[in-house]
């Protein structure tokens, strides 16, 4: 049986969107200025800002008009409580699944984060296991995170296929463990030399649809 590896945030579901929606409800019901959106979100970049980090520049910010607990629930449940899964993205998976792959995910982040997200959006349903690397004790790139997720479904790892938005976290990482990976790419364009992806998609869909049809 075939092993698809799936990342979650800005792959699977656009994590990004989900945060600017949560920080454009944060400023309007506390009356702070609407263009304060491109600054928190520069701080945040895309979840990959340490959350202490980005909790003391809010807090240095709007401490005196927002609850430090306020700050923090924005910062973890904000984007979880938003995410979505696009229709094209559950009927690939469902896809992959009726062609015979085992789909897990390999995310980086918070445990209870994350496991919001794919709950939220129903991907515990579509996949058949998922590692969140607070839970395992390791993040992507590094090997033992992967290995993990393939002894979730008792598949071995070599032959597995990798999929992502990081260049750094999920390409690089397949990269390292010889396994074929697709980019999704977020309308990017490629700039690391030293690897490449097997191949590049606009959108997890259209990457998922690729691994189907490259091994069937």
């Amino acid at each position: 049986m075939p092993l698809l590896l799936l990342d979650l945030d800005n792959t699977l579901v656009d994590r990004d969107a989900a945060f600017r929606a949560a920080v454009v409800d944060f400023l309007a019901e506390h009356g702070l200025p609407a263009s304060d959106l491109a600054w928190v979100t520069a701080i945040d970049a895309s979840g990959y800002t340490a959350r202490h980090e980005v909790a003391a520049a809010l807090t240095d910010r709007y401490g005196g008009v927002v609850p430090t607990t306020t700050i923090r629930a924005l910062l973890d449940t904000g984007a979880a409580d938003r995410v979505v899964l696009a229709q094209s993205s559950r009927e690939a998976l469902g896809k992959a699944q009726a062609h015979g792959w085992s789909c897990v995910i390999v995310t980086n982040g918070r445990t209870a984060q994350q496991d919001a997200k794919i709950r939220n959006t129903g991907l515990d349903q579509l996949v058949q296991g998922y590692v969140i690397s607070e839970g395992v004790g390791h993040k992507k790139p590094e090997p033992e995170i992967f290995e993990a997720a393939a002894a979730t479904v008792s598949l071995p790892l070599p032959g597995a296929w990798v999929i992502g938005d990081s260049p750094h976290a999920d390409i690089a990482g397949a990269h390292t463990l010889g396994l074929r990976s697709v980019w999704v790419t977020g309308g990017r364009a490629w700039t690391q030399d030293s690897y490449r992806p097997t191949h590049v998609a606009d959108d997890v869909a259209s990457a998922i649809n690729h691994t189907i049809r490259t091994s069937g």
